[in-house]
Order: C-alpha cells, then sequence, then structure tokens
C-alpha cells in the first residue's frame, strides 16, 4: 500500500474575509473530491484571508499511478478558478 500526499499553496488576492475564503476553497475541495476521489482539507493557514494550503491524500498499490494522479489535481487547480492562484505544491509517498 502506498499513500500520496500533495501538499497544496494556494493565493487568493482578491478575497477580502474569511466567509469569501471558505467560499472559494469549498468549490475547489468539491471539485477535487468528485473528479479525482482523493480526500481534501485545508491543513495551515486557517486565519489568513488571502492565503490557503490544502492536503490532498490518495491510496493505492501503485506508486506511479499516485503520483500522476496528484499531478493531474494540481494541474487541475492552475485552471480551476480565476480567483485563487497556484503558489507551490510538493508531492510526497508514503510506504514506499
Amino acid at each position: 500500500m502506498v499513500v500520496g500526499i500533495c501538499t497544496i499553496r494556494l493565493s487568493i488576492p482578491a478575497n477580502h474575509d474569511l466567509k469569501g475564503k471558505r467560499r472559494v476553497l469549498q468549490s475547489l475541495m468539491a471539485k477535487m473530491r468528485e473528479s479525482f476521489n482523493v480526500s481534501v482539507a485545508e491543513v495551515d493557514e486557517q486565519d489568513k484571508w488571502q492565503a490557503a494550503t490544502l492536503g490532498v491524500v490518495a491510496v493505492s498499490s501503485d506508486q506511479a499511478y499516485l503520483h500522476g494522479l496528484l499531478t493531474k489535481v494540481v494541474n487541475s487547480l492552475e485552471h480551476a478558478r480565476s480567483d485563487a492562484s497556484l503558489l507551490d505544491f510538493e508531492i510526497e509517498m508514503l510506504g514506499v
């Protein structure tokens, strides 16, 4: 069993309150869950209005598949919304 973990840092520059941030993130996370069947949560920077860190996790028996899946998740974020931009991401595999 291999666990793939992707940490994604986002910027939401036009946002001015936590309610707006929640609206943007809930939309992004729902699309990731539906499209890629992954688990997603906001894992850091909860108190910042214009920044977010998401954790995306998937489990498989194939490391190459997981890496490809998480790469597709990141690529989809780059084109998903104009009000959230990708700053950085990191993909890590556990159980290799």
